[in-house]
């Protein structure tokens, strides 16, 4: 089991990955926006971030910059999860810092398979 840190804008995808990470035997923790996942990343220091691109003020990928650029945060793994499904947007996810980056709406077994190869499951 691992503690997730879910950053996500809308309420109808933090109920599904929420529902479905928690089937899957993970605790998960939900914030609104990009500075509120910063600041509950680093008062919680969570197994994973799951990180939303679009997002309301700051977007995901300058999150995930500011997350893998803090001392506190960077060996959290980010694993971006967008509606972006652009090439460009998965190799500018990962120059940003972020381990892994899927397309929503992600098929479970696969989120399942690349967070646990994020956690070396």
């Amino acid at each position: 089991m691992a503690r997730i840190l879910l950053i996500e804008d809308s309420p109808t995808d933090t109920a599904v990955l929420t529902q479905l990470l928690q089937r899957n035997g993970h605790e998960v923790f939900a914030s609104g926006s990009a500075e509120d996942g910063i600041e509950a990343c680093k008062r919680e220091l969570p197994d994973l971030v799951m990180m939303d691109v679009v997002l309301p003020g700051m977007n995901g990928f300058q999150a995930t910059r500011a997350l893998s650029r803090d001392a506190q945060t960077s060996a959290i793994p980010v694993l971006i999860v967008s509606t972006k499904g652009m090439e460009t947007d998965r190799a500018w996810g990962m120059r940003q810092g972020a381990r892994d980056y899927i397309v929503k709406p992600p098929r479970e077994d696969e989120l399942i398979a690349r967070i646990n190869a994020l956690l070396g499951n």
